[in-house]
């Protein structure tokens, strides 16, 4: 095949796979986004709810697309060209997300599944006046960051609630949006972004987490599963005695 019908036939894969290239490629960066484990076929065809086999032939052409990087059972990573559509098509998720909650009412539960609809047909010249209406936000309903129209991002420093040990404080940072139903659970317990926390311990014989939640004078106790726990980002106050994670 030679170079301009290579080029022709990557931007008919490009074309007639666009939607399906653009959630592939912002499923990768969103897995490796909050933690530095890879992603596997295995795992994107978890994540996307596919089979293996349809995992299999789409990175195929991802590869020839060159958005991304990948040997026979290897690890799937974006290229420098896959990680900026990446970025440009959470762009767009997260903006629709925050508009709307902010201007059309929507739970914070409810915006996923209409983002991911939405996110493939509106115009770059309507998300950015999305951006500009919202006062160009930093960061979605549910604390994940919104890259900037330059590609730029920045992740904030966190860690997840069950890796602090007994003493740690901070504030909630994120909130991972992967259940709806977990979402409406964290409402009613009015846990939100920002909510000042302190890890109290765990209840013995492997029982449920206990944080205080609200500022010293204020807080409540709650006790939180795994899967709930497991849900929230602390960003560190700062060092205390026998802290085990770093600052």
């Amino acid at each position: 095949m030679s170079p301009a019908s290579r080029k022709k036939h990557k931007n008919s894969v490009l074309s007639s796979n666009s939607s399906s290239v653009q959630d592939y490629v912002k499923a990768i960066y969103t897995f490796t986004e909050w933690q530095d484990r890879p992603v596997s076929s295995s795992v994107l065809a978890a994540r996307l709810g596919v089979a293996n086999s349809s995992v299999s032939e789409m990175v195929r052409k991802l590869v020839e697309l060159g958005l991304v990087a990948h040997e026979p059972y290897g690890d799937v990573e974006l290229t420098e060209p896959g990680r900026r559509l990446a970025l440009a098509m959470v762009r767009r998720h997260r903006l629709l997300e925050t508009y709307l909650v902010n201007e059309l009412g929507y739970a914070w539960d409810e915006v996923h599944e209409e983002a991911e609809l939405l996110e493939h047909t509106v115009s770059d010249k309507m998300i950015e006046r999305i951006a500009a209406k919202l006062g160009n936000p930093g960061r979605d309903p549910h604390g994940d960051p919104i890259p900037a129209a330059d590609g730029s991002v920045t992740v904030p420093r966190a860690w997840r609630l069950p890796d602090l040990d007994e003493g740690h404080t901070g504030r909630i940072t994120r909130i991972s949006d992967a259940d709806p139903a977990l979402l409406r659970f964290l409402q009613a317990e009015n846990i939100s972004l920002d909510d000042p926390v302190r890890m109290i311990g765990r209840r013995p014989f492997g029982g449920a987490l206990v944080v205080s939640v609200g500022t010293a004078d204020a807080g409540r106790e709650l006790d939180l599963g795994d899967e709930a726990a497991a849900a929230l980002w602390i960003s560190s106050d700062h060092p205390h005695p026998g802290c085990v994670i770093g600052h």
